[in-house]
């Protein structure tokens, strides 16, 4: 990594309890330039009786097998997705706050870095600025009326189904941009979860930078 330590860099996260999505790009001033996109699946073994112990424990494989590797190659910034809080369950929505906050703090410890966060709304639309779109059918796939039209704004996704799987077309998109990455599948050749969390980890940091007009 020694080519790397002279360099500014800027990390992503994409941070959920089973895999946290990785990506590394080079500021290179107006634009960045992709150097890694990785990712860390925490099992921890044998299992803690204790849930909190258990997100201690992840946290310290996400530094064992990535902070700690590149904790002095000059990453300036670090941003975060932050997570979705869609569930009904109310201890699932405590158990990620608390383990995107133990993470947060993990790259404050190592890095040196307070990070700034990103709502995947805002990741997607400013990262992907051509997925909005105004809505020309409704859920039933019944086209709206010119007069109906009148006045609606454009919207995430607009120009897909209401059922389209997002973080399918993120990944799409990222695959766009970056042929040279090569994508994980499984033994029956499909693509992997996995990288649906790194290219939303990709999506959160240009998302963050073209909104805050660093990047162009």
């Amino acid at each position: 990594m020694k080519e790397m330590e002279e360099s500014r860099y800027i990390m992503g996260l994409d941070v959920s309890t089973k895999v946290i999505g990785i990506s590394l790009f080079e500021d290179l001033g107006d634009k960045g330039k992709l150097k890694l996109l990785h990712h860390v699946t925490p099992k921890v073994k044998p299992l803690p009786e204790n849930k909190i112990e258990m997100l201690f424990k992840k946290v310290d494989i996400f530094e064992q097998e990535f902070l700690n590797k590149y904790s002095d190659i000059g990453i300036e910034r670090v941003i975060i997705e932050e997570p979705l809080l869609q569930s009904n369950n109310a201890e699932t929505v405590a158990t990620l706050l608390r383990f995107n906050g133990m993470i947060s703090k993990s790259c404050y410890d190592v890095l040196g870095v307070v990070p700034v966060f990103i709502s995947s709304y805002d990741a997607r639309a400013n990262g992907f600025p051509e997925l909005m779109s105004v809505r020309k059918f409704n859920k039933k796939g019944e086209p709206y009326t010119e007069k109906e039209l009148i006045g609606k704004k454009p919207v995430l996704f607009g120009g897909y189904d209401f059922d389209v799987d997002k973080k399918q077309i993120i990944w799409e998109k990222v695959c766009e941009l970056e042929p040279q990455i090569v994508w994980l599948y499984d033994k029956n050749n499909k693509l992997k979860k996995e990288n649906y969390d790194m290219s939303d980890s990709y999506c959160a940091v240009i998302g963050y930078m073209k909104m805050h007009k660093i990047w162009k």
